[in-house]
């Protein structure tokens, strides 16, 4: 069972629409005990930094995704803010992140390039291909994911960077350590590439 953590942030019920397209049972839970039952989990999020790290805190369930993920080394996803918050910190905030990849979250700086805004939003191509990993595998090529965000992870080794995209300049678009994977754009909302992608974390990773 997939478990998509429901704490007052993210679109929990277009990801529990998305798996069920796909055929993989989902259910969106704040309950401990589902979280440690879960064989996957999944962590939404929309907004900045420190509402949604601050959501999470008072939800209770930071220990049991850092056990689920740490101690059990089952799947975790991280979704947009999601991803963000799998990092030690960001430049939108003061509160600490999960510090379960190593990477902080720095604003787009693409000053003196007009045609590009912050934040990066609507469809852009990602770069699958950059390591052999089983989120990516049998992907339609020139994969399209839909992003709405204005920071992006800054990894500290290049090893934890499983997808790219370019916005002015290239960015990692999905990150990775073991068993734990955060990607940037929002596959709920990006059709049949979103799919294949949560397909691939259902029944691959």
């Amino acid at each position: 069972m997939i478990a998509v953590l429901d704490y007052g942030v993210g679109n929990v019920s277009s990801i529990i629409n998305m798996f069920k397209k796909i055929g993989v049972p989902a259910i969106p839970t704040n309950d401990i005990a589902e979280i440690e039952k879960a064989d996957k989990l999944v962590l939404p999020g929309v907004g900045s930094f420190d509402a949604g790290m601050n959501k999470l805190n008072s939800s209770g369930m930071v220990e049991a995704i850092k056990n689920h993920a740490l101690n059990e080394h089952k799947p975790l996803l991280g979704i947009c803010l999601g991803m963000q918050m799998l990092g030690r910190k960001s430049e939108e905030g003061n509160e600490s992140g999960l510090g379960l990849i190593p990477f902080d979250n720095k604003r787009f700086e693409i000053d003196g390039i007009p045609q590009l805004k912050v934040p990066h939003m609507g469809w852009d191509i990602t770069i699958n291909n950059i390591k052999d990993d089983p989120l990516v595998e049998c992907l339609t090529p020139l994969q399209r994911y839909y992003f709405v965000h204005s920071y992006h992870a800054v990894c500290d080794s290049e090893e934890n960077v499983l997808m790219r995209c370019d916005y002015g300049y290239s960015f990692a678009a999905a990150v990775k350590k073991g068993n734990i994977y955060g990607v940037q754009f929002h596959p709920e909302k990006s059709h049949k590439f979103g799919m294949e992608l949560l397909s691939n974390f259902a029944r691959r990773v």
